[in-house]
Protein backbone atom coordinates (compact mmCIF):
# COMPACT_ATOMS: atom_id res chain seq x y z
CA UNK A 1 0.00 0.00 0.00
CA UNK A 2 1.48 3.42 -0.71
CA UNK A 3 1.07 6.52 1.37
CA UNK A 4 -0.55 9.38 0.11
CA UNK A 5 2.13 12.20 0.62
CA UNK A 6 0.53 15.52 1.79
CA UNK A 7 -0.82 17.90 -0.69
CA UNK A 8 1.78 20.44 -1.50
CA UNK A 9 1.02 24.24 0.13
CA UNK A 10 -0.24 26.89 -2.49
CA UNK A 11 2.33 29.74 -3.27
CA UNK A 12 2.05 32.04 0.01
CA UNK A 13 1.96 35.23 -1.99
CA UNK A 14 1.52 35.94 -5.79
CA UNK A 15 3.48 38.24 -7.82
CA UNK A 16 1.25 41.22 -7.39
CA UNK A 17 0.72 40.51 -4.06
CA UNK A 18 4.55 40.05 -3.34
CA UNK A 19 5.37 43.35 -5.07
CA UNK A 20 2.22 44.99 -2.57
CA UNK A 21 3.90 43.78 0.20
CA UNK A 22 7.70 45.28 -0.72
CA UNK A 23 5.66 48.25 -1.32
CA UNK A 24 4.30 48.61 2.63
CA UNK A 25 7.75 47.89 3.70
CA UNK A 26 9.82 50.41 1.79
CA UNK A 27 6.96 53.30 2.38
CA UNK A 28 7.47 52.39 6.05
CA UNK A 29 11.03 52.45 5.71
CA UNK A 30 10.83 56.05 4.27
CA UNK A 31 7.90 57.49 6.95
CA UNK A 32 8.98 56.38 9.88
CA UNK A 33 12.73 54.80 9.93
CA UNK A 34 14.84 56.86 7.73
CA UNK A 35 13.74 60.32 9.22
CA UNK A 36 14.30 59.36 12.67
CA UNK A 37 17.76 57.72 12.25
CA UNK A 38 20.51 59.78 13.70
CA UNK A 39 17.70 62.01 14.80
CA UNK A 40 16.89 60.12 17.84
CA UNK A 41 16.19 62.01 21.04
CA UNK A 42 16.47 60.05 24.47
CA UNK A 43 12.97 59.80 25.38
CA UNK A 44 12.70 57.91 21.89
CA UNK A 45 15.24 54.79 23.01
CA UNK A 46 13.74 52.38 25.60
CA UNK A 47 14.96 48.76 26.75
CA UNK A 48 12.97 45.64 26.99
CA UNK A 49 13.96 42.59 28.41
CA UNK A 50 17.33 43.52 28.79
CA UNK A 51 19.52 46.92 28.80
CA UNK A 52 21.00 46.36 25.19
CA UNK A 53 17.56 45.21 23.86
CA UNK A 54 16.05 48.38 22.56
CA UNK A 55 13.18 49.61 21.42
CA UNK A 56 12.87 52.91 19.48
CA UNK A 57 10.10 55.11 17.74
CA UNK A 58 10.76 54.09 14.73
CA UNK A 59 10.69 50.04 15.71
CA UNK A 60 6.72 50.67 17.30
CA UNK A 61 5.45 53.42 14.33
CA UNK A 62 6.86 51.50 11.63
CA UNK A 63 5.48 48.04 12.87
CA UNK A 64 1.93 50.21 13.44
CA UNK A 65 2.08 51.14 10.04
CA UNK A 66 3.33 47.80 8.62
CA UNK A 67 0.42 46.22 10.43
CA UNK A 68 -2.35 48.46 9.36
CA UNK A 69 -1.15 47.95 5.88
CA UNK A 70 -1.34 44.50 5.38
CA UNK A 71 -4.45 43.72 7.62
CA UNK A 72 -6.21 45.95 5.12
CA UNK A 73 -4.63 43.66 2.22
CA UNK A 74 -5.47 40.24 3.85
CA UNK A 75 -7.49 40.51 6.36
CA UNK A 76 -7.94 37.00 6.98
CA UNK A 77 -3.99 36.50 7.80
CA UNK A 78 -2.74 36.52 11.37
CA UNK A 79 0.09 39.37 11.35
CA UNK A 80 2.94 39.29 13.98
CA UNK A 81 4.93 42.00 15.03
CA UNK A 82 8.27 41.66 17.14
CA UNK A 83 6.90 44.78 19.61
CA UNK A 84 3.29 43.63 19.73
CA UNK A 85 4.62 40.36 20.81
CA UNK A 86 6.92 41.90 23.64
CA UNK A 87 3.34 43.26 25.35
CA UNK A 88 1.29 39.83 24.41
CA UNK A 89 3.48 36.56 24.02
CA UNK A 90 0.23 34.51 23.02
CA UNK A 91 0.57 36.44 19.78
CA UNK A 92 2.65 33.69 18.69
CA UNK A 93 0.71 30.47 19.35
CA UNK A 94 -1.59 30.73 16.60
CA UNK A 95 1.38 30.29 14.06
CA UNK A 96 1.76 26.85 14.32
CA UNK A 97 -1.64 26.62 12.78
CA UNK A 98 -2.50 29.78 10.70
CA UNK A 99 -2.83 29.14 7.03
CA UNK A 100 -1.29 32.85 6.71
CA UNK A 101 1.11 34.76 9.11
CA UNK A 102 2.82 37.52 8.56
CA UNK A 103 5.99 38.02 10.91
CA UNK A 104 7.56 41.26 11.02
CA UNK A 105 10.59 42.75 12.53
CA UNK A 106 10.24 46.85 11.70
CA UNK A 107 13.91 48.08 13.10
CA UNK A 108 15.85 44.53 12.68
CA UNK A 109 19.41 45.46 14.23
CA UNK A 110 17.72 48.29 16.36
CA UNK A 111 21.22 48.78 18.86
CA UNK A 112 22.92 49.69 15.69
CA UNK A 113 20.16 52.02 14.74
CA UNK A 114 19.88 53.82 17.91
CA UNK A 115 23.10 54.14 17.99
CA UNK A 116 23.89 55.65 14.34
CA UNK A 117 25.47 52.73 12.58
CA UNK A 118 23.62 51.85 9.48
CA UNK A 119 23.64 48.14 9.92
CA UNK A 120 19.66 47.78 10.31
CA UNK A 121 17.06 46.54 8.12
CA UNK A 122 13.13 45.52 7.83
CA UNK A 123 12.75 41.68 7.99
CA UNK A 124 9.71 40.68 6.54
CA UNK A 125 8.17 36.40 6.61
CA UNK A 126 5.18 35.18 5.40
CA UNK A 127 4.32 31.37 6.77
CA UNK A 128 1.79 29.09 6.11
CA UNK A 129 1.87 26.69 9.03
CA UNK A 130 4.93 27.55 10.43
CA UNK A 131 6.21 26.94 7.49
CA UNK A 132 7.94 29.95 5.50
CA UNK A 133 6.91 30.40 2.16
CA UNK A 134 8.02 34.09 1.25
CA UNK A 135 11.38 36.11 3.12
CA UNK A 136 12.08 39.72 2.17
CA UNK A 137 14.65 41.74 4.25
CA UNK A 138 14.87 45.14 3.21
CA UNK A 139 17.91 47.58 3.81
CA UNK A 140 16.39 51.25 3.97
CA UNK A 141 19.93 52.77 3.77
CA UNK A 142 20.63 50.75 0.63
CA UNK A 143 16.78 50.87 -0.63
CA UNK A 144 17.38 46.83 -2.03
CA UNK A 145 16.53 43.81 -0.64
CA UNK A 146 17.06 40.43 -0.41
CA UNK A 147 13.95 38.05 -1.33
CA UNK A 148 12.88 34.73 -1.87
CA UNK A 149 9.88 32.58 -2.67
CA UNK A 150 9.76 28.57 -1.87
CA UNK A 151 7.38 28.36 -4.79
CA UNK A 152 8.98 29.46 -7.99
CA UNK A 153 12.89 29.31 -6.05
CA UNK A 154 13.18 32.69 -6.25
CA UNK A 155 16.48 33.99 -4.07
CA UNK A 156 17.58 37.27 -5.60
CA UNK A 157 19.04 40.77 -4.31
CA UNK A 158 16.72 43.56 -5.96
CA UNK A 159 17.41 47.36 -6.14
CA UNK A 160 15.38 50.15 -6.65
CA UNK A 161 16.81 50.62 -10.00
CA UNK A 162 15.29 47.66 -11.02
CA UNK A 163 18.94 45.56 -11.60
CA UNK A 164 18.66 42.28 -9.41
CA UNK A 165 20.88 38.87 -9.19
CA UNK A 166 20.97 36.02 -8.10
CA UNK A 167 21.80 35.03 -4.43
CA UNK A 168 24.02 31.90 -4.27
CA UNK A 169 25.80 30.85 -0.42
CA UNK A 170 29.31 29.98 -0.70
CA UNK A 171 31.42 26.59 -1.57
CA UNK A 172 31.32 24.39 1.22
CA UNK A 173 34.86 24.31 3.18
CA UNK A 174 37.10 22.63 6.15
CA UNK A 175 36.05 23.58 9.36
CA UNK A 176 39.68 25.65 9.64
CA UNK A 177 38.67 28.12 6.13
CA UNK A 178 35.00 28.74 7.62
CA UNK A 179 33.88 32.23 9.03
CA UNK A 180 30.38 32.98 10.46
CA UNK A 181 28.28 34.40 13.02
CA UNK A 182 27.61 33.20 16.32
CA UNK A 183 25.58 35.51 18.54
CA UNK A 184 27.86 35.11 22.01
CA UNK A 185 25.96 37.48 23.77
CA UNK A 186 22.72 35.53 23.31
CA UNK A 187 24.30 32.33 25.25
CA UNK A 188 25.06 32.26 29.15
CA UNK A 189 27.01 30.46 31.70
CA UNK A 190 28.32 27.39 31.17
CA UNK A 191 27.24 27.07 27.59
CA UNK A 192 28.72 30.15 26.75
CA UNK A 193 32.22 29.30 27.41
CA UNK A 194 31.65 26.24 25.15
CA UNK A 195 30.73 28.37 22.82
CA UNK A 196 33.72 30.97 22.71
CA UNK A 197 35.94 28.08 22.87
CA UNK A 198 34.75 27.00 20.07
CA UNK A 199 35.43 30.47 18.01
CA UNK A 200 39.78 29.23 17.65
CA UNK A 201 38.45 26.59 15.65
CA UNK A 202 37.26 28.77 12.33
CA UNK A 203 39.09 31.57 10.15
CA UNK A 204 37.44 34.25 11.53
CA UNK A 205 33.66 34.40 13.95
CA UNK A 206 32.05 37.79 14.50
CA UNK A 207 28.33 39.31 14.99
CA UNK A 208 26.87 42.31 13.70
CA UNK A 209 23.57 42.65 16.54
CA UNK A 210 21.84 42.18 13.18
CA UNK A 211 19.94 39.17 11.84
CA UNK A 212 19.24 40.78 8.81
CA UNK A 213 22.26 41.74 7.64
CA UNK A 214 24.01 38.53 8.58
CA UNK A 215 21.42 36.45 6.60
CA UNK A 216 21.83 38.69 3.65
CA UNK A 217 25.86 38.11 4.11
CA UNK A 218 25.30 34.23 4.28
CA UNK A 219 23.04 34.43 1.40
CA UNK A 220 25.28 36.25 -0.92
CA UNK A 221 28.48 34.05 -0.03
CA UNK A 222 30.34 36.75 1.61
CA UNK A 223 30.58 34.67 5.02
CA UNK A 224 29.97 30.74 5.25
CA UNK A 225 27.78 29.68 8.17
CA UNK A 226 25.38 31.24 10.87
CA UNK A 227 24.53 30.01 14.05
CA UNK A 228 21.11 31.04 15.98
CA UNK A 229 21.18 32.34 20.11
CA UNK A 230 17.55 32.73 20.31
CA UNK A 231 15.03 31.81 17.93
CA UNK A 232 12.31 34.44 17.78
CA UNK A 233 10.69 34.13 14.44
CA UNK A 234 11.21 37.47 13.21
CA UNK A 235 14.73 37.21 12.95
CA UNK A 236 15.10 34.12 11.51
CA UNK A 237 12.00 32.90 9.00
CA UNK A 238 12.94 34.89 6.22
CA UNK A 239 16.54 34.66 6.51
CA UNK A 240 16.44 30.75 6.78
CA UNK A 241 14.02 30.81 3.88
CA UNK A 242 16.55 32.92 1.86
CA UNK A 243 19.30 31.21 2.71
CA UNK A 244 17.67 27.33 1.57
CA UNK A 245 16.98 28.95 -1.84
CA UNK A 246 20.17 30.64 -2.37
CA UNK A 247 21.47 26.26 -1.46
CA UNK A 248 22.29 26.58 1.76
CA UNK A 249 21.30 23.88 3.86
CA UNK A 250 19.17 24.54 7.14
CA UNK A 251 18.70 22.84 9.80
CA UNK A 252 17.56 22.69 13.52
CA UNK A 253 20.87 21.44 15.21
CA UNK A 254 18.96 18.54 16.84
CA UNK A 255 17.29 17.72 13.35
CA UNK A 256 14.66 18.30 10.77
CA UNK A 257 13.35 21.43 8.71
CA UNK A 258 12.89 24.96 10.87
CA UNK A 259 9.24 26.21 11.50
CA UNK A 260 8.93 29.66 12.91
CA UNK A 261 6.07 27.92 15.20
CA UNK A 262 9.59 26.33 17.24
CA UNK A 263 10.29 28.35 20.27
CA UNK A 264 13.46 26.45 21.43
CA UNK A 265 16.62 25.07 19.97
CA UNK A 266 19.46 26.61 17.38
CA UNK A 267 19.15 27.03 13.80
CA UNK A 268 22.13 26.04 11.73
CA UNK A 269 22.70 27.52 8.53
CA UNK A 270 25.81 26.37 6.06
CA UNK A 271 26.64 26.28 2.62
CA UNK A 272 25.86 22.26 2.04
CA UNK A 273 24.95 19.27 4.01
CA UNK A 274 28.92 17.92 4.21
CA UNK A 275 29.86 21.65 5.41
CA UNK A 276 26.80 21.19 7.99
CA UNK A 277 27.85 18.20 9.09
CA UNK A 278 31.16 19.58 10.48
CA UNK A 279 29.73 22.27 12.38
CA UNK A 280 27.10 20.35 13.42
CA UNK A 281 29.95 18.24 15.62
CA UNK A 282 31.77 20.99 16.64
CA UNK A 283 28.30 22.43 18.02
CA UNK A 284 26.98 18.93 19.34
CA UNK A 285 26.68 20.10 22.97
CA UNK A 286 24.35 23.00 22.21
CA UNK A 287 21.64 20.11 21.35
CA UNK A 288 21.34 18.96 24.91
CA UNK A 289 20.12 21.78 25.43
CA UNK A 290 16.76 21.81 22.73
CA UNK A 291 13.82 20.06 24.30
CA UNK A 292 13.25 18.84 20.70
CA UNK A 293 9.91 20.64 20.22
CA UNK A 294 7.83 23.77 19.50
Amino acid sequence: MTQDLPAPLPPALRPAQQQHVLNIVRRAAKAEILPRFRALAAAEISSKSRPDDLVTTADLQAEAMITRALKIAFPDALVIGEEAVSKDPSLLDGLANAPLAFIIDPVDGTWNFAHGMAVFGVILAVTQFGKPGFGLIYDPVADDWAIADSATGLAELQKASGNSSPLRVAMGKQIENLSGYIPLSLFEGPVLRQVAATLPSFARVTSLRCSAHEYRMVAQGHVDFLLTGMLHPWDHAAGALICAQAGAHVEMLDGGPYSAARRNGHLLVAPDRTTWNRLRKVFDFLVVEEPGGA
